[in-house]
């Protein structure tokens, strides 16, 4: 038995012990699997594309190259890009709030990923999902433009390499890297247009600010000399003028698991391949300014429960190896896994040479010595996260390219099936010489903007290309585009949407182009979790029926949704209005948006149809967490009667601060 680390060296393994037994064996077994739909990769995506599937009744496949689920959310990334709740809607706001209940709260943002992994399992396992764990794709059979079945090879070796063909009805690719979208012959792009393609700001080459050296650090090796070389991950490629296209990716790294609990705390050791003058740049970097001298000013690192961390990429040099993995995205498990080996050995050598080199500061090395791996994460893979941060491999080119102008709101999706919200955003994708001195290049962070319509063309292939595959990761969009849809929670939406329509695909017997992006919505929104219970009722202040007294402000941004009521050491009440017909025991949360001079008490009246109720929410209970604007804090549980109007009115007696009126929750406690 092989063991399996990664989803990528479980791939690999499997073409090694295919081309073994090609020679060794004269029969190969192939298994037979019929089903409504197969899901390829078991990231957060495919789980949830899974799940859904299967909660509307059909039979479902999942299978995934390696032996766990969760992709980059039970990978290390516990501290989750947001951009706004408002976007994240139906089984993906369900997976955040199970989050919650494991951490004793209504939902939770940021997570270790074991707890992850486990409410990701905890999908599988309720919708009795079958899951083909450490099999990755071989070759994909059509006719014509249906793909009617695809084979995949184990990454165990036994007796015989015994391969499974997996029929179905639709197929969904929830991989990062796009792997059966291309074996489909479906069309995809690699790395960035011109700005010029599709009437783009921010695609090309983007030389800017962000995490970027300083002037004045040299890329030679001797310091100053031009004919000595350049350091190790610096390029001799010319900076082209901003704009220009090219087939570079955007950086990837690890989404750093460490602890400091010493009771939990496997040490940091030099790893196997270690080489010091990778970190010849950082040692300049230090010394260019030595007043940075805590670990933060070299990694983004953010805290998460248990005294762990999510460890991210900051500054000039970091956590992402910039520059090595152009060929990933298209490259052969062989290529990937030789990647994917450097990367590791590049992230582990980083931590080492943080602790351990005397030419660190001596205060940052002691920092790094109190951190360690945890002992209970990622077991089997000597405590080291299985599954790398493919942040962009390959994009399709669908029926609808979403692109800088659908983030920014000047177009708008014709066939909405889901919103983004996060800024666009890109890594640096090379590191060059520019006027002798190291600079890198490719990173944009821009915001700013509203969130934003996704197409359900953008999820599907041209019908000429496949009529019964539907790719809700790897989706159809410009490489800045694409730099703010990416992120978990969206995925994760996008994948509900793939699981419900390939359904109604099948129902339908047509193609999951023709699937009506309206019966999609209607679906989810009328039962957002598929298991029957009515949804929650949410309303806003941007609401028609809100009710508003006093001298209350419209602000745009850090709100749940597009805006907010602020009112400032004034009195005024805000009134949200919910039917009249609300009957039942709900649980009522209010939206408290975070503030740079917050009012020390919030007044908050709710009127359940027969009685009112009062409740004051202090500045004190409540901590913001993670990346958000806000946090839903509990008013209480009450019964509406469903014989008058109720309401829930949030107040201010003008005692100095700021009060925020921006969203009523009312969550209903039985179904």
């Amino acid at each position: 038995m092989i063991s399996i680390k990664s989803p990528i060296k479980a791939a690999f393994k499997f073409q090694i012990l295919l081309l073994i037994f090609s020679f060794s064996c004269s029969n190969i077994l192939l298994a037979q699997k019929k089903v409504d739909v197969c899901v390829y990769g078991g990231t957060s995506a495919g789980v949830i594309a899974a799940y859904s599937a299967k909660k509307m009744g059909k039979s479902v496949l999942l299978v995934e190259p390696g032996s766990h689920l969760g992709g980059a959310s039970s990978g290390g990334l516990g501290y989750t890009d947001i951009g706004n709740k408002y976007v994240v809607t139906g089984l993906a706001k369900d997976f955040y709030r199970r989050i919650g209940q494991h951490y004793g709260k209504f939902e939770q943002w940021v997570f270790e990923p074991n707890v992850a992994e486990d409410i990701f399992r905890g999908y599988i396992s309720r919708s009795k999902t079958e899951v083909l764990y450490q099999h990755g794709l071989s070759s994909v059979k059509k006719s014509g433009s249906k793909i009617q079945s695809i084979i995949v090879e184990p990454s165990v070796a036994g007796r015989a390499l015994k391969s499974t063909e997996i029929i179905a009805k639709v197929f969904i690719d929830c991989t990062y890297e796009g792997d059966l979208m291309a074996k489909a012959k479906v069309g995809y792009a690699v790395g960035r247009e011109a700005n010029s393609e599709f009437g783009e700001t921010y695609n090309g080459v983007q030389f800017l600010k962000g995490h970027q050296f300083p002037d004045g650090i040299s890329p030679y090796r001797i310091e100053g000399d031009t004919l000595s070389g350049l350091v190790w991950s610096v390029s001799s490629n010319k900076l082209l003028p901003n704009g220009t296209g090219d087939k570079k990716v955007q950086a990837y790294n690890y989404r750093i698991c460490l602890t400091d609990s010493v009771e939990n705390m496997v040490p940091i050791t030099r790893p196997q391949g270690y080489d010091s003058t990778k970190y010849e740049l950082l040692v300049r970097l230090m010394k260019a300014q030595p007043n940075k001298l805590a670990l933060n000013d070299y990694f983004i690192w953010s805290r998460m429960p248990n005294r762990k961390t999510d460890i991210n990429n900051r500054n000039g040099f970091s956590t992402d190896m910039i520059g090595d993995n152009y060929s990933y995205p298209d490259g052969s498990y062989l290529e990937r896994e030789r990647y994917i080996q450097d990367l590791t050995t590049y992230t582990k050598g980083l931590l080492y040479f943080f602790g351990h080199d005397s030419r660190v500061p001596l205060v940052l090395r002691q920092q790094m010595l109190k951190w360690g791996y945890p002992k209970d994460e990622f077991t089997d893979n000597g405590n080291w996260s299985p599954q790398p941060y493919i942040r962009e491999a390959r994009r399709m080119r669908g029926q609808y390219i979403m692109t800088q102008a659908n983030c920014t709101g000047q177009v708008k999706a014709p066939d909405s099936i889901g919103l983004a919200a996060y800024t666009m955003d890109s890594h640096n994708t090379q590191r060059l010489v520019v006027n002798h001195m190291v600079k890198n290049e490719g990173n944009v962070e821009i915001g700013g903007f509203h969130p934003y319509p996704i197409s359900y063309g953008s999820l599907l292939p041209r019908q000429n290309e496949c009529t019964n595959l539907i790719v809700p990761v790897c989706l159809s969009a410009t490489h800045i585009a694409y730099g703010s849809i990416r992120m978990e929670p969206v995925f994760m939406v996008l994948s509900q949407v793939a699981g419900v329509a390939a359904s109604i695909a099948i129902d339908g017997n047509i193609p999951v182009q023709q699937v009506s992006y309206k019966s999609i919505n209607n679906r989810i929104s009328g039962d957002p979790l598929l298991d029957g219970s009515k949804p929650e009722l949410i309303v806003d202040n941007s609401d028609p029926s809100i009710k508003k007294e006093g001298n209350w402000k419209l602000k745009e941004g850090g709100a749940y949704g597009r805006d907010k009521l602020v009112l400032d050491g004034e009195s005024g009440t805000v009134t949200f209005m919910a039917p009249a017909t609300l009957s039942g025991t709900y649980q009522v949360y209010s939206y408290y948006a975070a503030s740079k001079k917050p009012s020390e008490k919030t007044d908050i009246k709710v009127f359940d149809g027969a009685q009112v109720h009062f409740r004051p929410i202090l500045r004190s209970e409540v901590k913001i967490v993670g990346q958000t604007s806000g946090e839903w804090v509990k008013v209480g549980q009450y019964t509406f009667k469903g014989t008058s109007e109720p309401f829930v009115q949030i107040s201010s007696e003008g005692t100095g601060g700021e009060v925020i009126a921006d969203a009523i929750l009312f969550k209903r406690v039985d179904k």
